[in-house]
């Protein structure tokens, strides 16, 4: 059958195809790749709907610009070598010692 691949090997796989499509000409740097970031998860918020809905071919809605943030983050890691894998196991299993609703924080 056909093996998944693993979140790292997508990351390098979303890095790859965004170097072939020119996205990694020059040098890009944090903070930019950051408000990349963020634009994406911004698009989310300005979505009314839920549901994906295609409008000329292109797949939009919250789903989709979640995936747009997702695969920014994965395309970064791809670039930089992050085990994204490690990092995400490690920070939920720190997250699961925490006191409930820890720091204060309202949301």
């Amino acid at each position: 059958g056909q093996r998944t691949m693993t979140i790292n090997e997508f990351a390098a796989e979303v890095h790859k195809n965004a170097v072939e499509h020119g996205w990694w000409e020059g040098e890009r740097t944090f903070p930019e790749i950051v408000a990349l970031i963020h634009s994406e998860v911004s698009e989310a918020l300005e979505e009314t709907a839920a549901e994906v809905y295609q409008e000329a071919e292109k797949p939009e809605g919250v789903p989709i610009e979640l995936a747009d943030a997702i695969i920014r983050i994965l395309d970064y890691c791809g670039y930089a070598g992050i085990d994204i894998v490690a990092a995400l196991e490690r920070k939920h299993e720190y997250n699961k010692t925490r006191p409930y609703r820890h720091g204060g924080k309202r949301c």
